[in-house]
């Protein structure tokens, strides 16, 4: 009979594992970017340069950490009850909508202050009941919560192209799909107006209040999973759902509150473009931050904090992957996603790649 695997120290199985994973991605990249011709050494100083050289840069790199924060913490949580959720996509722009009709009924008379709440209840709203039908089919009529949520993503894609373009849209003088702006009043300050006074210089970056909001949620998700009934509840059922039955855990109950959960969180992510940047709902807004949350869910092991540090190298990868554009026109944009590729390769199909050797150092000493 096989032994059971022993258990790692935390630091090892959410720090050095995937630390190993990435530094093993990048030096795929690495030779990628040799054999096209380029230093990959330069490479990576643009990239890093790009990211985190000067507060501009910081700033959009914080700008985008926070979108992939909100989804990554929806996927991972849908991880812990054993669920798949690729919805994020589909719940962040359902969550848009929210923001939208609270920001576009309100504005006129509510300050930021006053408004932003609201708007983080309704962007969480939207998103959860957008998750609602894919959970209830899933807890009750055993429909693949994988194939019900990719399927809502193309679903509120058409649903949001038909409100911006015959119901929402402010009409004559419009260029694009999209709400009229929300008066600036009710739109909250970005972080460089806040951390200026202090002598901290962002820029023109778009980062703002929402990034406080995201790691709020870390610590809410957090708190719920690891010091809760219901967080025991979810991760129980997402380690043996059997045996979670067995011991009273009502399976159906617990895979809907997950997945309202998630959805949630999924929407939330529409604070950060639609009321922190763009002042306005456009189309499209989410970018692909619903499916990038997948691979920070997978890198940050579903922890609260390493969600947060993958959203992170994400962030950079994204703005330094920009900044490198322009200083590497030789390497595309497809590059860029190659480089995330290799990442999400490594973190998730390839996570138990440097696990057995890494447990034969380290599991004699946890035990």
């Amino acid at each position: 009979m096989s032994q059971p695997a022993a258990k790692l120290p935390f630091w090892v199985d959410f720090g050095l594992i995937p630390l190993l994973n990435l530094v093993a991605a990048f030096a795929v990249a690495g030779l990628v970017v040799a054999v096209i011709g380029e230093n990959p050494l330069d490479v990576a100083r643009i990239i890093i340069y790009g990211a985190f050289g000067y507060g501009e840069g910081v700033g959009f790199t914080l700008f985008y950490a926070t979108n992939f924060i909100f989804t990554g913490l929806a996927v991972a949580v849908a991880f812990h009850a054993g669920l798949f959720n690729i919805g994020g996509e589909g719940q962040a722009y359902i969550g848009g909508l929210g923001v939208a009709l609270v920001a576009l009924g309100l504005d006129p008379y509510l300050p930021w202050w006053l408004l932003a709440p609201l708007a983080v209840i309704g962007a969480a709203l939207f998103g959860a009941l957008w998750a609602y039908i894919p959970a209830v089919l899933q807890a009750k009529r055993g429909s693949h919560i994988v194939i019900t949520t990719i399927m809502f993503n193309f679903i509120a894609a058409s649903l949001m192209a038909y409100l911006l373009v015959d119901v929402l849209n402010p009409g004559a003088g419009s260029m694009s799909p999209g709400t009229r702006f929300f008066n600036a009043e009710a739109v909250p300050p970005r972080l460089s107006e806040i951390l200026a006074p202090f002598g901290v210089d962002l820029g023109g970056s778009p980062a703002n209040l929402s990034l406080i909001v995201a790691l709020l949620a870390a610590l809410g998700l957090w708190l719920l999973l690891w010091r809760t009934r219901l967080g025991y509840e979810i991760r129980a059922l997402g380690h043996n759902a059997s045996a979670a039955a067995y011991a009273g855990v009502p399976i159906a109950r617990v895979i809907v509150i997950a997945m309202l959960i998630s959805g949630a969180l999924a929407g939330m992510m529409a604070l950060n473009p639609v009321l922190g940047d763009q002042g306005r709902l456009l189309l499209e807004f989410p970018g692909g931050a619903g499916f990038v949350g997948i691979a920070v869910a997978l890198m940050g092991r579903s922890h609260p904090l390493g969600v947060i540090l993958a959203a992170l190298l994400f962030g950079m990868l994204y703005q330094g992957g920009s900044e490198l554009a322009f200083e590497k026109p030789s390497i595309s944009r497809d590059m860029l996603i190659l480089i995330q590729g290799l990442v999400i390769l490594f973190s998730g199909a390839l996570e138990n790649l440097f696990r057995p050797a890494v447990a034969r150092i380290f599991a004699p000493r946890a035990a």
